[in-house]
């Protein structure tokens, strides 16, 4: 739960955007959580069972309207609360609110080209449309106000990088102490399950082993029931991520790959070799945009390294997004790197963090997966996560 200064600290910011835009004020609206970014801006507040809406004008003080059934929900952030009782009370209500404006900021996403960002029904748009007003994306606005991280958000951040490159190399390390008795992927999952549950950091869900053909699906989840022994000659594949203080910890998210072996064969090297070049691709032209002043959209990010991977040969075989906003999510709510399954405009801004996970997947054979993280400092993006330069070998 947010606490009165952290909210007008959101505020302070939103108010920063309109201003610099010429937005009369961004109109947040939920019902039952089905927006997240009110949760973003206000903190999970539990139980509100009625339609609410927040607006925070370009200059002056936010308001609510909610359900008198919701009253006193909101009071520990003092925010000027306006009580509905009917439909029509409501509605006179948000009328009577934006009369002064001509343009609001929502979470719309034209076409729906951005999902994360298309939280409100077609509905709503439609009274606040039939009410006189323009609207307009809060795309750009919501990571700016939102999601950008403190120091301390930072911290927690590297501590968890820090936790998971450990345990990636234990994890590695245990199918190689094990081989003898062919560990399942299960089995390693349950292993960096431990190593997390030991150290206190949070999952929701994963991790991700998968070993030859099941490195082909870029979200494999193994089980008891469909997991693959490993042996020597076998290509893994991991992917895990997690965060310190869950609801408040920033996440971090990494996968390697590793060959169980003494010599990676030559195709999966030459794979492993123009992942990491798209990767780095990527990562090369956020260092030398920040030198030039150039703000890259995430569109920019993704192109690259795809163009570079579609060089090598393997194009047809990159079957996903560069890479995605990290934050009290392990997906956020900020720019991802996406020409692809979207077209991302929002740009990648300091204090922001993304994933750089190029990937290529040949089915039925294997798939490599080499992702980072980046965070944009105010000197410029850097990359907090071990960086991964080989297979990870696995003596046995």
């Amino acid at each position: 739960m947010k606490n009165h200064d952290s909210f007008y600290d959101t505020v302070q910011k939103s108010q920063e955007f309109l201003a610099n835009k010429n937005i009369d004020g961004w109109l947040i609206y939920d019902y039952r959580k089905m927006n997240p970014i009110f949760s973003d801006t206000l903190g999970n507040i539990p139980n509100i069972t009625r339609p609410c809406w927040l607006w925070i004008p370009k200059s002056g003080n936010p308001e609510l309207i909610v359900s008198y059934v919701d009253q006193n929900r909101f009071d520990h952030l003092n925010i000027t609360t306006h009580l509905w009782v009917s439909r029509i009370e409501m509605l006179t209500l948000l009328q009577k609110t934006l009369h002064d404006s001509k343009n609001v900021a929502m979470e719309y996403s034209s076409m729906g080209l951005l999902p994360r960002i298309s939280k409100v029904d077609a509905g709503t748009i439609e009274i606040i449309r039939q009410m006189g007003l323009e609207i307009s994306s809060s795309a750009d606005l919501v990571q700016y106000a939102t999601q950008r991280w403190n120091n301390k958000q930072l911290q927690s951040h590297l501590n968890a990088s820090n936790l998971l490159t450990e345990t990636v190399k234990a994890a590695f390390e245990y199918i190689g102490t094990n081989i003898n008795s062919k560990p399942s992927e299960f089995e390693v999952a349950e292993f960096i399950r431990h190593q997390f549950s030991k150290n206190g950091l949070h999952s929701p869900d994963g991790p991700v082993v998968a070993v030859n053909q099941h490195a082909a699906d870029p979200h494999f989840e193994p089980t008891k029931e469909n997991s693959l022994s490993i042996k020597k000659g076998d290509w893994v594949l991991i992917d895990l991520w997690g965060c310190f203080e869950k609801d408040s910890g920033m996440y971090a998210d990494i996968t390697w790959t590793a060959y169980v072996g003494d010599t990676v064969p030559s195709k999966h090297k030459s794979v492993f070799d123009a992942v990491i070049g798209g990767r780095d691709a990527a990562v090369d032209l956020m260092i030398s945009a920040h030198k030039s002043g150039d703000q890259l959209q995430g569109w920019q990010l993704d192109k690259v390294a795809r163009d570079h991977i579609i060089s090598q040969g393997y194009g047809e075989y990159f079957s996903h997004r560069l890479g995605h906003s990290l934050g009290r999510e392990v997906h956020g709510n900020a720019v991802n790197l996406d020409s692809w399954e979207t077209y991302d405009t929002r740009h990648f801004l300091p204090k922001l963090a993304v994933t750089v996970e190029p990937g290529i997947y040949i089915p039925g054979e294997f798939g490599v997966r080499s992702e980072i993280d980046i965070f944009y400092y105010e000197d410029g993006p850097k990359i907090t996560t071990e960086k991964q330069k080989t297979p990870y070998i696995i003596n046995v």
